[in-house]
């Protein structure tokens, strides 16, 4: 399971699908997914997804790139569906989230653990 955890850390913006972790953890499709959501709390597809917009929410905070172009560095398909996962894990959309995230004077490792998303 670590192993294909740290292939999603490492890959998380390429395509990367249950069959490929199965085989990168070296079991089947379902005993993967079942063993995974046990081990981490969450799918396998929702922690991809929440790696995207952690990644996501650093570039909305440090860079002055698109939103759409942000949307396909972290490796969603789409605007439509990155705007909806980002709303859903961050609760609120990358736009507002990019107006309300200029921490100015704030240590680095404080802004970064109140800004992580829960799963």
């Amino acid at each position: 399971m670590l192993r294909a955890r740290d292939a999603m850390d490492r890959a998380y913006a390429q395509p990367l699908d249950v069959p490929a972790l199965a085989r990168i953890a070296h079991v089947s499709q379902a005993h993967f997914t079942r063993t995974f959501r046990a081990t981490f709390g969450e799918t396998p597809h929702r922690y991809l997804q929440r790696r995207r917009v952690e990644r996501a929410m650093f570039l909305l905070r440090e860079t002055d790139r698109s939103v759409t172009d942000i949307c396909y560095e972290v490796g969603f398909g789409s605007p439509g569906t990155f705007s909806r996962t980002f709303h859903e894990i961050v609760g609120r959309s990358p736009r507002t989230y990019r107006k309300e995230s200029t921490a100015t004077g704030v240590p680095t490792c404080f802004a970064m653990t109140w800004m992580r998303p829960s799963s």
